[in-house]
C-alpha cells in the first residue's frame, strides 16, 4: 500500500492509443497557440497598469508577455488534472509520463521550452521524428519521458 495520495497513470500498450496522434497534436497546437494569443490581450493590458504603477519599470515585461503566457498556459493546463491543454483536449489527445506519474507544473513547463529550443534548431523537421519512433514520440518527449496518447 502507497501513502502517495497521487494516483498513477501508466500509459497503455495498445498500438490503437497512439494511432492518428501526430496529426492530432499537430492541430492542437495551432489551437492552443491561438489561444495563446488571445490570452496575451488581457495581459498586455494588465501589464500596461503594471507599467503605470511602477513608473515605467513594468513596461520591460512587453518583450517576453507571450513567452510568459505561454508559459503559464502550458505548465497550468499539462500539469493540471486533464494533463492536456484545452487544443489537446478537442483533438482528443492528452499527456502521460511513462513513470506513472502526473505531469506538474514544472514537468509540462521544461517540455514546453524543450520543444522551443528544439523547433528552433530543427524547424518543423521535428515532427518527422514522430513518423519512426515508437509511439509517434517526438524528441522532447523522448527526452522527458513523456509520451501523447488519444483520450477517445
Amino acid at each position: 500500500m502507497s501513502l502517495d495520495p497521487t494516483p498513477t497513470y501508466t500509459a497503455p500498450d495498445d498500438w490503437r492509443a497512439y494511432s492518428g496522434v501526430l496529426s492530432r497534436r499537430a492541430f492542437a497546437f495551432v489551437i492552443d497557440y491561438a489561444i495563446v494569443l488571445l490570452l496575451c490581450i488581457p495581459a498586455a493590458v494588465i501589464v500596461f497598469f503594471l507599467g503605470i504603477i511602477t513608473l515605467g519599470l513594468g513596461f520591460f515585461l512587453y518583450p517576453a508577455l507571450f513567452v510568459i503566457v505561454a508559459l503559464l498556459y502550458f505548465g497550468m493546463t499539462l500539469g493540471g488534472p486533464n494533463q492536456a491543454t484545452p487544443g489537446m483536449r478537442a483533438m482528443g489527445v492528452a499527456m502521460m509520463r511513462l513513470d506513472g506519474r502526473r505531469m506538474d507544473f514544472l514537468t509540462a513547463m521544461v517540455h514546453t521550452v524543450l520543444f522551443w529550443i528544439i523547433n528552433s534548431v530543427l524547424t518543423p523537421l521535428i515532427l518527422l521524428a514522430g513518423l519512426f519512433t515508437e509511439r509517434s514520440r517526438l524528441v522532447h518527449d523522448m527526452l522527458l519521458g513523456t509520451v501523447i496518447v488519444r483520450t477517445d
